[in-house]
Order: structure tokens, then C-alpha cells, then sequence
């Protein structure tokens, strides 16, 4: 390349050689943003299901420590005495027990 010894061809054949690099470039910058946008989507999609799992999760323990403090209580004797009196219908042995009459 000296200067001023080129022929108009090949500075024709530089600059269209130049160009296509240039269009080469931009169709893989567009195909890199576009691939972006995609994944910026997805993402935003996972921090959401991220978000429903998480609250599930917190509604699970809670639950759970519901559960908890049920089974403890159904161990003691006053829930025992309670079940007696509502299912079995028993009383103890100072208690009067009034009946509707039908």
C-alpha cells in the first residue's frame, strides 16, 4: 500500500471489504442484543416463579408449626379431657349434666 500508487479498484475492493466487516459486526451486535432482551425475559420469568416458591415455602413452615403446636397440645391432658367430653360425651364426678328435652 504505498500512497498515491493504489488504483481506484482497489481502494473500491478496501472500502467494500471495509463495509461488509462493518455489517458483519452490526448484524452480530443486533443478534447479541436481541439474544439479551431474550434472556432478560427468562429472568425475569425465574425471579418471579423464585418469588411464588419462596412464598409457598414460607406458607409450608408456617403450616408446619401449626402443626407442630397441634400435636402438642394433643398430647397434654386437656386436650384428652376435651375429646372425652365431646366425643364420649363422659364428665366428671362433681358435674351436673343438664339434657334438652325433646
Amino acid at each position: 500500500m504505498n500512497l498515491g500508487t493504489e488504483s481506484p479498484l482497489v481502494c473500491h475492493i478496501e472500502t467494500l471489504g471495509m463495509i461488509a466487516i462493518a455489517l458483519v459486526v452490526l448484524v452480530l451486535l443486533g443478534g447479541l442484543m436481541l439474544e439479551s432482551n431474550d434472556l432478560k425475559e427468562r429472568l425475569t420469568g425465574y425471579d418471579a416463579k423464585a418469588a411464588t416458591l419462596q412464598q409457598q415455602i414460607e406458607d409450608e413452615q408456617t403450616r408446619t408449626e401449626e402443626i407442630d403446636k397441634l400435636k402438642k397440645y394433643m398430647e397434654t391432658d386437656e386436650y384428652a379431657e376435651e375429646v372425652a367430653r365431646e366425643k364420649l360425651g363422659l364428665v366428671k364426678d362433681n358435674e351436673t349434666v343438664f339434657k334438652k328435652q325433646q
